[in-house]
């Protein structure tokens, strides 16, 4: 390591919040994955469509409900040790799913993938609190959104390629052995606070002592009483659900099926969505934090967002490169509704940040698991009777009904926007302001003072 990151705080965090990153874009590879195995699988372990979706969603569901736990361990224990642990499981999850010999095996080590992803990202959220601040904060969970879209696209036509060259079974496993190497960076190099990291704090960025277990429960409290929470959330799990479920598992075979294309070749549209997610997140974050406006990008991204998705619903089979535009825009205009997580860390403390984005974040991992399965009992009852290389021929009517189902979600997550814009009109409160006054902040607010957090003018360090 050259001595300038070793010196200079502002340097080492980009190194450590990248060294988090090169985890959760491995966590992404393994979660988008069965878009490109599917038909791999179908064959390995005689699936149904519905089958298929479950086995897919069973990453999804164990994530979904890791995400409020998730937040307490990052609160309370750190980033560092449980992005290690996490880490850890989710790459012998995966080794063991490289040699499942049946369904229910590939169902468990599935599960033990999502178990141990489940905590990365709220960890690489957290690690950006105590490293960066409020007025970056955007643009960071942008750019952490862009790794994840960079493991998108290396989950699409380069892994098809491997895929073909070496097999699923060898490809996934060494995935697991390099994410193992990875996991001890993480413990080697990552560090909670510029404070452990031997620094001072930096300026804007108060050093948050760890919340005590009344101080956990009352944040808590606070963040499931708010009902902006429980907005965003539903809005998250449609738009964050409709795009894991295209990119991770329907996609590629809407495009094989209904334009008679190879794997490899339609995994190619797919990898436009990861290409979106990359741009769109990260330069949408950056917008906001310099415009200071969250909201109104939130309802433009959403309409176009949704937009995107009826183009296919109506048509059925548009030109080639409408779907690699409507994939595109998806991906990209995911990051309007992304701004769901900066608006839920500005309202609360910033000691409650691992809790109140896991909170959102786990909703919308509920909608990845759902709506793979609800789209595939939609294919399933569009069923042709056919099988091709062991794998389920699916009509262009029942991929229409799977992308009708796509639109509905995304017109709830593009009406959930609308809400957050007139509430905000109506000045309830300001969702850039994280001083404004909120149920989180108000609520918590006596919980953040600590005999030894007060300066001379009876502050406390978090308030300042």
């Amino acid at each position: 390591m050259r001595p300038r990151f070793r010196s200079d705080p502002l340097r080492r965090r980009w190194l450590l919040w990248a060294t988090l990153g090169v985890v959760f874009l491995l966590v992404n590879v393994n979660r988008l994955s069965t878009a490109v195995l599917s038909e791999k699988l179908m064959m390995a372990f005689g699936t149904t469509g519905a089958q298929l979706g479950t086995l897919h969603a069973m990453f999804f569901w164990v994530y979904a409900v890791m995400q409020i736990p998730t937040g307490v361990l990052a609160d309370r224990i750190g980033p560092r040790l449980t992005a290690t642990v996490g880490a850890a499981v989710m790459n012998v999850g995966a080794i063991w799913f490289s040699v499942a010999d049946g369904y229910l095996a590939a169902l468990v080590a599935r599960g033990l993938v999502g178990l141990g992803g489940s905590v990365i990202f709220v960890c690489i959220l957290r690690f950006c609190a105590n490293w960066y601040r409020a007025d970056e904060f955007a643009t960071m969970s942008g750019l952490t959104f862009a790794v994840s879209g960079v493991g998108g696209v290396l989950a699409t036509t380069p892994l098809a390629i491997a895929v073909e060259a070496a097999g699923w079974r060898t490809t996934v496993g060494w995935l697991g052995i390099a994410g193992l190497a990875f996991t001890v960076l993480v413990f080697a190099l990552v560090r909670d606070t510029p404070v452990r990291a031997g620094f001072e704090p930096l300026e804007g960025v108060p050093e948050q002592p760890t919340p005590s277990n009344a101080q956990l429960r009352s944040h808590l409290d606070g963040v499931l009483r708010d009902p902006l929470i429980w907005v965003v959330s539903v809005m998250l799990f449609c738009s964050s659900g409709v795009n894991l479920t295209l990119f991770g598992l329907w996609g590629v075979p809407y495009v094989v099926q209904t334009y008679d294309v190879s794997v490899t070749y339609a995994s190619v549209f797919t990898l436009l969505g990861g290409v979106g997610l990359m741009i769109g997140p990260p330069g949408i974050g950056w917008l906001s934090d310099r415009l200071e406006r969250r909201v109104e990008l939130m309802v433009a991204g959403g309409a176009a967002f949704t937009t995107a998705l009826a183009v296919i619903a109506v048509v059925g089979d548009p030109a080639l490169p409408v779907v690699g535009v409507a994939f595109f825009l998806s991906g990209a205009l995911l990051g309007a509704f992304l701004l769901g997580y900066a608006v839920v860390k500005d309202r609360h403390p910033d000691s409650a940040s691992g809790i109140s984005t896991g909170t959102v974040n786990g909703a919308g991992f509920f909608g990845a698991a759902t709506l793979p399965t609800i789209m595939g009992w939609a294919l399933d009852a569009y069923w042709t009777g056919e099988l091709v290389g062991g794998v389920r021929v699916y009509t262009e009517a029942g991929y229409r009904l799977a992308f009708g189902i796509a639109t509905a979600a995304g017109a709830v997550a593009f009406a959930c926007t609308v809400w957050l814009y007139y509430r905000e009109k109506r000045g309830a409160t300001s969702l850039v302001d994280p001083d404004a006054s909120s149920v989180g902040k108000s609520s918590n607010r006596d919980d953040e003072k600590t005999d030894g957090d007060a300066d001379d003018d009876g502050r406390s360090v978090a308030e300042k």
